[in-house]
């Protein structure tokens, strides 16, 4: 199983703009095949440093994240969240 985790900090960091960026990215589950899981987490510590939202996504295999990252519904939240986002980071590993 492929894991993909995406820090993300936001241009706008009010509580607002990290509850609708999380309801944006959670808008996938259900509508990607490939995409076996999806879950958003909000730093708590909410530092300086820190990122803001983490989305941590799961896939069968790297074609598979590939798909997904085609996918028009993903391309359509992306084009939001790169919007909304001032930096991003990711961590994508494989785990049996």
């Amino acid at each position: 199983m492929i894991t993909n985790n995406l820090f993300i900090k936001l241009k706008k960091r009010d509580a607002e703009s990290i509850e609708k960026a999380k309801n944006i990215l959670l808008s996938m589950k259900g509508k990607i095949s490939v995409l076996l899981n999806i879950q958003v987490e909000i730093d708590v510590k909410a530092g300086k440093s820190s990122y803001d939202l983490m989305l941590i996504t799961q896939f069968n295999t790297l074609k598979d994240k590939d798909v997904y990252l085609a996918h028009p519904v993903h391309v359509e939240v992306s084009t939001y969240i790169k919007e909304a986002m001032e930096s991003s980071a990711s961590l994508c590993y494989e785990t049996n």
